[in-house]
């Protein structure tokens, strides 16, 4: 590769020595072993299908974008994704500017043989009408800063940045039915691409005449190595595709060690993918959420303003209960005065009721019902007295009463003579 030739000129004799011998003893020049991989993290971006890989010193970012096109003639039923790569000159020095150079090709290459031939992305869901319409997805790759392993980092930023993104709904309508219609986010969720698995890409270097393998090389390693292999693989350990570059040659056992250590590694990176986009749809789901808050604290101040009020009402209650009793009262009387001094207004003839006489009856009513207690309550001034005396009084009265209903009521007067039954039946 042209950057390798680059980095191969600016390293001295004394360091390329210095790389191989350090690994005869199975110490690497940042302090890893042979077969341990560097620090990997994933950030994604605000918009849906970006996304950051820093994989120690190496830097990419992977953007995803999506747009309706018309499907090939051999496969109208299925949707097509390409892979572009950019290098960015202020990455390495041997970048140039321009069109894209045999590094930029290959990585493109390599990435999208992975995801292609293992049949990762679910391209016939990306079809909307059949022969007409699907959906096209392009993944651009940015290399921010060339720290070695482009390829392990690319992949990965291809399949965080596959994983979050998302192409709106469509649906047919209009008049004919055959118009189609493109929901924007706020109408409809967007949909999720379908994703059958992760095919993780891992890279492995041959370093000396003894052909030292190295996982994940570094920028200062793939300047001394003699060759490259880069195994495909996903979690149940099937091999995607493999890559072999350089001019050293493998023995069979050496790749078939490589690709035992490819399976276990592309589980663990698969597992940190995985758990970064979960985190990643949590906060997006969140930020829906987030719409709320300010109602919420709206709220939450009223609440307090409540609470205060009742505080200092809790306080001044004992002073304050006088005037609120006697507010109550002139507002009974305010809204009786003004409910029955008018006329109604659902009878357009009424004249209306003076409640000032109102009152007056109704007191005249109630008197002479108190007065007859008072006479009552002064006729008797014994009985109060003497329970016992009330007792038999009472007694009497019910006895007394009961004689004079079997005396106003008897059989004779509920049951007609005969006579008059006869003559009524003579008459018919």
């Amino acid at each position: 590769m042209e950057h390798r030739l680059a980095n191969s000129l600016i390293m001295t004799v004394n360091e390329k020595k210095f790389i191989e011998s350090a690994l005869l003893s199975d110490i690497r020049v940042d302090g890893r072993r042979p077969f341990d991989y560097r620090n990997l993290t994933i950030r994604f971006g605000s918009e849906d299908g970006s996304a950051e890989v820093q994989l120690g010193q190496t830097q990419v970012i992977g953007f995803v974008t999506g747009q309706l096109s018309q499907p090939y003639r051999d496969r109208p039923n299925e949707g097509s994704f390409a892979i572009y790569t950019e290098f960015s000159p202020m990455a390495d020095p041997s970048f140039e500017p321009g069109r894209p150079g045999e590094t930029a090709i290959e990585l493109g290459r390599i990435v999208d043989r992975g995801l292609r031939e293992s049949r990762a992305v679910d391209t016939e869901s990306l079809c909307v009408i059949a022969g007409k319409l699907v959906w096209s997805i392009r993944i651009d790759l940015h290399i921010i800063d060339n720290g070695g392993n482009l390829v392990d980092a690319a992949n990965i930023a291809a399949l965080a940045a596959l994983s979050t993104f998302r192409r709106p709904e469509c649906t047919l309508g209009g008049e004919d039915g055959q118009e189609l219609i493109v929901h924007p986010p706020d109408e409809r969720e967007p949909l999720s691409l379908i994703l059958h698995h992760f095919p993780v890409a891992v890279t492995f270097g041959f370093i000396g005449k003894e052909n030292t393998v190295v996982i994940d090389p570094t920028h200062y390693e793939e300047a001394v190595m003699g060759g490259s292999m880069t195994a495909t693989l996903n979690t149940n350990g099937d091999v995607c595709a493999i890559q072999k570059a350089g001019g050293d040659a493998v023995s069979q056992t050496v790749i078939m060690q490589c690709l035992r250590i490819a399976s276990v590694k592309a589980g663990d990176i698969t597992s940190k993918i995985k758990d970064a986009v979960e985190s990643y749809n949590t906060q997006r789901s969140l930020r829906k959420i987030k719409r709320h808050n300010p109602d919420q604290q709206g709220s939450s101040d009223v609440a307090k303003r409540h609470m205060e009020r009742l505080t200092v009402g809790s306080d001044q209650s004992g002073i304050a209960s006088q005037f609120n009793e006697h507010d109550k009262t002139n507002k009974r009387n305010s809204t009786l005065k003004g409910f029955s001094g008018g006329p109604a207004s659902w009878d357009p003839y009424s004249k209306g009721v003076d409640g000032d006489a109102l009152r007056t009856s109704l007191a005249s009513r109630v008197a002479p019902v108190d007065k007859q207690k008072e006479e009552s309550s002064q006729v008797n001034p014994e009985t109060k007295s003497n329970p016992k005396s009330s007792e038999t009084n009472s007694i009497a009265l019910t006895h007394e009463v009961g004689l004079e209903r079997k005396q106003s009521k008897s059989l004779k007067d509920a049951v007609k003579p005969k006579h008059k039954r006869r003559n009524k039946s003579n008459a018919s």
